[in-house]
């Protein structure tokens, strides 16, 4: 049988350009969807990611107890929300005219991987119309049993802070944590799960509209500030939280395990009540 002499077809030419225009629109598609081992292009937003080592800060300089140092850079998500003349309320959380509306927002939250291990969803607890607010960073194990943020050992340390040092009742303060949903083991929240609870949080301060707000240990000052610095360094100082006087202190935690730095904490909670008086 004589054989096909029919010449191959010739592959089609692929020009450098073509290879190149193709290469550049997948990096950019990477980069948008935030693929691990893509830089994140500069109009992209994602949350800050607190547990990667910053780089070292400049030191802050001590300042008189009355001074209020400025937030230089906001969350992320407050940039989002400044952009649309909102600096509070986000897309998810525009609606909820009440703290009540809000935690209905919530619902059966399944935003992050720490639903599946949660009791209940640890909201917040006081008056609606505090005029001051502690932050902390998430529920614990009798807190995720109870519904309620602070009852177990720190919240009892920290109920005699209000009612003890402050000689305020429990109920007449806001309380709230920066998760909802408690960490497996009491670990620290992670920056998904920040992120995820973030604008809840933002819209609670909304909501409430404190005089004073009181970020209990790093991961409450580190959210509400967008500052990676220590929280030894940040407490003891005045910031400006749009417009709400902020003063970051140690965790009641912390203060279980190292109760001589208790005298630290009431530094900080003398010149919130020289604030509110």
């Amino acid at each position: 049988m004589p054989r096909d002499r029919t010449p191959p077809t010739a592959p089609a030419q692929v020009t450098l350009q073509t290879l190149l225009d193709q290469l550049r629109a997948s990096v950019e598609y990477q980069q948008s969807a935030s693929v691990e081992g893509f830089p994140l292009r500069t109009d992209a937003v994602r949350p800050e990611r607190m547990h990667e080592t910053p780089a070292p800060a400049a030191p802050i300089a001590p300042s008189p107890p009355q001074a209020v140092a400025s937030v230089a850079e906001p969350p992320t998500v407050l940039k989002a929300a400044a952009a649309s003349g909102d600096l509070f309320t986000t897309p998810g959380t525009r609606q909820a005219g009440t703290l009540a509306d809000l935690r209905t927002e919530i619902g059966d939250c399944r935003r992050c991987k720490l639903w599946p291990g949660r009791t209940h969803i640890v909201f917040g607890v006081g008056n609606p119309q505090a005029q001051l607010m502690f932050v902390g960073e998430g529920p614990g194990r009798d807190e995720d049993l109870q519904g309620e943020p602070f009852v177990g050992r720190a919240g009892q340390l920290l109920t005699e802070i209000i009612t003890k040092g402050m000689k305020l009742r429990r109920e007449d303060v806001y309380i709230a944590n920066v998760v909802k949903c408690r960490p497996p083991e009491n670990r620290n929240p992670e920056p998904d799960e920040i992120a995820a609870c973030q604008p809840f949080l933002l819209r609670q301060v909304e909501l409430v509209q404190p005089k004073v707000l009181v970020a209990l240990g790093t991961f409450a000052a580190q959210t509400l500030l967008g500052l990676r610095v220590p929280i030894s360094r940040l407490r003891g100082h005045w910031y400006d939280y749009h417009g709400i006087k902020l003063m970051p202190t140690l965790h009641p935690a912390y203060l279980l395990r190292n109760p001589n730095d208790k005298r630290l904490v009431w530094e900080d909670i003398k010149l919130v009540l020289r604030e509110l008086a």
